[in-house]
């Protein structure tokens, strides 16, 4: 696969990422906001978390979670400088539980293509 091919989707998605997290305010006011975006930054990263792990080659996973988390944590500190958003820590956490769920959902998958 040439390296576009590989390397766009993940740098693609976090350009966009990096584009939303500079927006003041995502919040559209809905009661159901809150846990939508929280949802939403689960999706995100767990499939950053993918096509990291994709484009790495699908070898050991070690290094596309340092890349996701690593990123992860500089959104939450890029957020910090942006007017009306805020960087933290429990949505660090809610960005690692998107990876702990995309990582539990290829095992699930993997150890069921591996039944006879």
């Amino acid at each position: 696969m040439a390296a576009l091919g590989r390397f766009g989707p993940p740098l693609a998605l976090m350009a966009v990422i990096f584009a939303l997290s500079a927006q003041p305010d995502l919040n559209s006011g809905l009661d159901f906001d809150l846990p939508l975006r929280k949802l939403a930054h689960m999706a995100e990263f767990g499939l950053l978390w993918v096509l990291w792990w994709r484009a790495l080659g699908y070898g050991d996973p070690k290094v596309s979670i340092a890349i996701t988390l690593l990123y992860a944590a500089s959104d939450e500190y890029h957020q910090s400088f942006v007017e009306g958003r805020k960087g933290s820590p429990v949505d660090f956490a809610i960005d690692a539980a998107g990876v702990g769920l995309a990582g539990l959902a290829v095992w699930l998958r993997a150890s069921r293509a591996r039944r006879p």
